[in-house]
């Protein structure tokens, strides 16, 4: 597999610039599983543990995110990350929390939702809104609605930096724009096309958990965002979590850049450079985007 790192800053980069970019790199997403790789000079957290130990390590090989010189560890990795419990972001948190022997960082209702964290190498506790430190890495978690125990989307800063992974929610809250508001990187969930999934084999009350407002973001729901919420400051914006049944990356696509030009056409001065859009897939890793 051949993967072309993807940059939001200009090809030559000084020396200084290579060592303390910030990267991010989308192992994996959607429904059969989602990982992210964040990393810094200092730091590297794993956000999610839905593919498995080996998938994950397989990944991280394919995309060149070798151990730093000198980390300890296996990966040097420094922590996992857990947005909520469901399967396609926990279901091997475990394994993989004891092959990098790092801390669980999850919230209560997150935890009392797992079964298993007693086997954890440590876990760490954390409420909604309230920021902690991970290294270099300030971690915000924020509250989104989804069907789950205490779900969280997280946004990031480092090195000036500012990057937002949301996914499994069923709608934009207030909350949730402010928190996207002046990221340079935007990973939102493009889970399903309304008219796929009408018509697509789920039976009627999976279609109605999906397309409810504890399910899943839709390609519509996600364009109006990006046509009247988006601030225009992220220089990248990845589509992620599509549904195999009910999305295709270029449907997805197609109604993220349709929007992203509604706006431009709406508010010129807006949305002066419009993102590079891209699309996260569900087998192989996309990335590292360094900024």
């Amino acid at each position: 597999m051949t993967l072309r790192a993807r940059s939001a800053t200009p090809i030559r980069t000084s020396a200084r610039e290579r060592a303390t970019a910030v990267e991010l790199t989308i192992l994996g997403s959607g429904s059969s599983g989602n990982t992210a790789l964040l990393s810094t000079a200092r730091t590297r957290l794993l956000v999610d543990a839905g593919l498995s130990k080996r998938e994950t390590l397989k990944r991280m090989e394919a995309a060149g995110l070798r151990p730093p010189a000198g980390r300890a560890g296996p990966n040097g990795l420094d922590a996992i990350l857990l947005s909520h419990e469901h399967t396609d972001h926990a279901g091997h948190l475990v394994s993989l929390a004891e092959e990098f022997n790092v801390p669980v960082y999850l919230s209560e209702g997150t935890s009392e939702s797992l079964n298993g964290t007693a086997s954890l190498p440590r876990v760490e506790r954390f409420r909604p809104g309230q920021a902690f430190t991970v290294g270099d890495i300030t971690v915000m978690p924020f509250a989104v609605p989804h069907d789950a125990g205490e779900p969280v989307a997280f946004r990031f800063e480092a090195e000036g930096v500012k990057l937002a992974v949301a996914l499994d929610f069923g709608y934009l809250t207030g909350l949730a724009k402010e928190h996207l508001r002046g990221c340079d990187c935007l990973v939102l969930e493009a889970n399903h096309d309304l008219e796929m999934l009408r018509r697509g084999p789920y039976p009627w009350y999976l279609k109605q958990r999906v397309a409810s407002r504890l399910g899943h973001l839709s390609n519509q729901a996600l364009a109006e965002f990006l046509e009247c919420d988006f601030d225009g400051a992220a220089r990248t914006v990845v589509l992620a979590h599509l549904s195999e049944n009910n999305n295709a990356p270029e449907v997805a696509r197609l109604a993220a850049a349709q929007a992203l030009e509604r706006r431009r056409s709406r508010f010129p001065l807006s949305l002066a450079r419009p993102p590079a859009l891209e699309v996260s897939l569900r087998r192989e890793p996309l990335g590292p985007f360094r900024f």
